[in-house]
């Protein structure tokens, strides 16, 4: 089955679809206007009914006379009542909804599939995310494809407004080589020529468009409608073509606000003859019906560009559909038409227009009118179900041997353990691994020789196959390599792990990324989250133990950045085996009802395993994976002696140094703890949780946390030195929850070039001012705050 004939519906009556754009304009205008009526908000609410009314005709004819169910859409954002508003024709949204919008509970400001109860493919409002997330999407279904055998032809479509065309994230998926060919993708560019604020002076159309003819796209365009583009072929159609070509934008705008007899004016000032003697075979009202009929407002002329985009099997579509904005109600072409509001004897006369009243204006069409029928027919066969609880796969909890000797970094233990986890039936084929052009230096060389280089077709591999790294591209891979774009990164980490609610087939997505580019791809990053995609990020190398690389390269924020961002557990390792149980865990999470994202940061500082086998001895496998898991555990415990002491709490490659600090002190006659967090992200929540039950039940009493476990009754006294490859304040919050005095040391300027010593040093992370921080703080136990302060 065709993709053309898997959904099109050639058999439209046009009128009846321009019925059902009227009331779909209808409800979207009047959804915003309630909302904002409400008076319970105490803020502006907004809305935006002349961004709606720009699109409606354009999606009015995609689903009404185009899509399927298998289909895949992300709405502009400011088209979110114009979605909602089909939803509730076509069946799928209680009208009890249309009342909602901006509400607690209701319907969100822009497309949700997490919090909307009618979207299922893509959240949108991030501006340029939502128009190249499709895109993604689409080259998931050809992954899919290429592993599991071709599903049921599917489309994914992206509407767009003609300013996010301005993100340059849109411009990084264009012409990643990873999603060339991808015919299954149509982008639809809403082109009404307005941003925000104003009428944008020089869109340079014509320059854009080629931009996606070189990167090989199909540029399609409906530009002028039907009774224009006819009154181009006769006798002085030219010059009006021509007239209207040069006509700025601004000029042309305005003729949508003017009433005929100024329109008519102000279209023909300067006019070529020619023109002149056209314009006088049309009145006033039909002249300006004339020259506005623009071509993103034709239903019919859309379904057929809609559909000569589908017979481009080979490459992706652009449609460049021109409208207006606030078209059909009376901002239409106002400049500052974006937060605009119809005023209430607006509203009330668009209603009488469409022969509704009060009583009737929030109904469905009569189920036995050929409008309601349409609706009936086109509800079944779009409404997407819920998806199918994710599977839970057999993921071992360890993919090696533990590792108790030796030097070994976390981001070679990651290789290793990655390597391993790919033999592992019903797991290794889940596992699909990308990478913005960085897979060798952040050791996916073993898995990549293992399972190969995807690329959809069989290509030359140039001698690859027969190279210590075998990379010979082709349908059997299963690692993605990107160009350098960490929004292409993350934008296909977040569709990759949909795969099963887009694809109904469960992938395991690993990236891996240079930890401090983390944030290049920050806004993609969240924007999976916010979907509740499920996928492993490794940030690999992190901190200025990166050294020699110089401050470029060095991270600082990304640990407090991953802590927190909702859907996601951050990790910090120390130990190989750490590693192991970490990563394992995180990829039984991609599958768990309640799981989340996870994102190790690692480092290539090979460290010695022995304390490692320590705790592994004193606490037993079981004992110690739990509390890995569960955020951290102690290192080395204090003596029980009942003397003063301090705890020393680090984080990832900072274990040698807190150890070393722990052996000064011993010789300065202090006993102290070492407590490993492998997640204080972790700790934080779980420490947090109890304060919050406590709070919401209003009991004093509360269940000890994780923390209070590692730092027994004892010690909470005992003052607190923190260190972090990262910035300070990232553990500052520990001293609190345990009740005591609290010094962080952390990375708090830019680094530089140097060695790891060098680099510990500036930042006053290494083993002496560890042990200095501690001296200092039991040296303040006894001197009142008063005089502390005065300091």
């Amino acid at each position: 089955m065709s993709h053309l004939e898997s959904a099109t519906r050639p058999d439209i009556d046009l009128d009846v679809l321009a019925e059902v754009e009227q009331r779909v304009l209808w409800l979207a205008t009047r959804i915003v206007d309630h909302a904002n009526r409400r008076g319970d908000a105490g803020v502006k609410v907004g809305g935006h009914q002349a961004s709606s009314a720009s699109i409606t005709s354009i999606m009015t004819a995609l689903w009404f006379g185009h899509i399927g169910g298998r289909d895949r859409v992300a709405v502009k954002p400011h088209a979110s009542p114009v979605y909602h508003a089909i939803k509730y024709l076509t069946g799928e949204l209680d009208r009890s909804y249309l009342t909602t919008l901006r509400q607690r509970g209701g319907l969100q400001a822009y497309p949700s599939r997490t919090k909307d109860p009618d979207v299922a493919d893509f959240s949108t409002g991030s501006v340029g995310l939502g128009a190249v997330a499709p895109l993604f999407s689409a080259l998931t279904r050809r992954y899919l494809d290429s592993h599991v055998g071709a599903a049921d032809p599917a489309r994914f479509i992206a509407l767009v407004g003609d300013a996010e065309l301005d993100e340059g994230n849109v411009w990084e998926a264009v012409a990643d080589p990873a999603t060339a060919g991808l015919g299954a993708f149509t982008m639809i560019i809403d082109l009404n020529r307005q941003s925000l604020d104003r009428v944008i002076p020089d869109i340079a159309a014509t320059r854009i468009k080629q931009f996606f003819a070189n990167a090989g796209w199909h540029v399609a365009e409906a530009k002028y409608g039907r009774r224009l583009a006819k009154a181009f072929t006769e006798p002085g159609g030219d010059a009006l073509e021509a007239h209207i070509d040069e006509m700025p934008n601004e000029a042309y705008q305005e003729l949508f606000g003017l009433a005929p007899a100024s329109a008519r004016a102000a279209f023909l000032a300067g006019a070529d003859p020619a023109v002149l003697r056209l314009a006088d075979e049309y009145d006033d009202e039909a002249l300006k019906a004339l020259v506005t009929d623009l071509g993103g407002h034709d239903l019919g002329l859309l379904l057929d560009t809609y559909r000569a985009c589908d017979a481009e099997q080979e490459r992706p579509s652009v449609v460049f559909a021109y409208t207006i904005k606030g078209h059909g109600l009376p901002m239409a072409g106002d400049p500052l038409n974006h937060a605009a509001l119809l005023d209430q004897a607006q509203v009330e006369a668009f209603r009488d227009e469409l022969g509704l009243t009060a009583e009737s204006e929030w109904d469905r069409f009569d189920p036995d009118s050929a409008a309601g029928r349409l609706c009936a027919q086109v509800g079944g066969a779009i409404n997407n179900p819920p998806p199918t609880p994710r599977p839970q796969l057999p993921v071992p909890a360890s993919a090696r041997r533990l590792t108790t000797s030796g030097s070994v970094s976390t981001q070679d233990a990651f290789g290793r353990v990655l390597s391993s986890l790919a033999d592992v039936d019903g797991v290794g084929e889940r596992i699909v691994t990308t990478a913005p052009d960085v897979s060798i230096s952040t050791n996916l060389g073993g898995f990549i020789n293992k399972c190969g280089v995807y690329h959809h077709t069989e290509r030359a591999d140039h001698g690859g196959a027969d190279r210590l790294l075998k990379w010979a591209p082709g349908p059997t891979g299963q690692h993605i390599e990107l160009g350098i774009s960490e929004m292409n990164l993350f934008m296909l980490l977040g569709q990759l792990g949909l795969a099963h609610d887009h694809h109904g087939h469960h992938l395991l997505p690993i990236g891996t990324v240079y930890d401090p580019f983390v944030l290049r791809g920050l806004d993609a990053f969240i924007y999976g989250l916010y979907n509740d995609a499920r996928f492993v990020v490794i940030g690999t190398p992190a901190g200025v133990t990166l050294a020699p690389e110089g401050g470029a390269h060095q991270s600082t924020i990304t640990a407090s950045v991953g802590a927190e961002l909702p859907n996601l557990t951050t990790y910090e390792p120390a130990y190989a085996s750490e590693v192991d149980w970490l990563l394992c865990h995180a990829l039984a999470e991609l599958g768990h009802p309640d799981g989340t994202s996870s994102y190790l940061r690692l480092s290539t500082r090979p460290l010695d395993q022995s304390p490692f086998a320590e705790a592994l001895e004193r606490m037993g496998e079981k004992q110690l994976r739990r509390q890995v898991i569960g955020g951290g555990y102690v290192l080395q415990p204090a003596p029980t002696d009942g003397q003063p002491g301090v705890t020393l709490i680090t984080t990832g490659v900072m274990a040698p140094e807190a150890l070393a600090a722990a052996e000064t002190l011993a010789i300065e006659g202090v006993q102290s703890s070492v407590v490993h967090l492998t997640s204080p992200e972790r700790i934080y929540d779980d420490w947090r949780a109890g304060l919050t039950t406590a709070t919401r039940s209003a009991r004093i009493e509360r269940r000890a946390s994780l923390l209070e476990q590692l730092v027994p009754v004892e010690q909470r006294d005992w003052p607190v030195v923190s260190v972090h490859d990262a910035a300070s304040h990232s553990l500052a919050w520990i001293g609190s929850a345990l009740g005591t005095r609290q010094h962080t040391l952390g990375v708090d300027s830019f680094g530089q070039s140097g060695t790891i010593a060098d680099l510990h040093d500036i930042m006053a992370i290494n083993a002496g001012s560890i042990t200095n921080a501690a001296l200092y703080a039991l040296s303040q136990l006894d001197e009142p705050v008063r005089e502390r302060s005065a300091r």
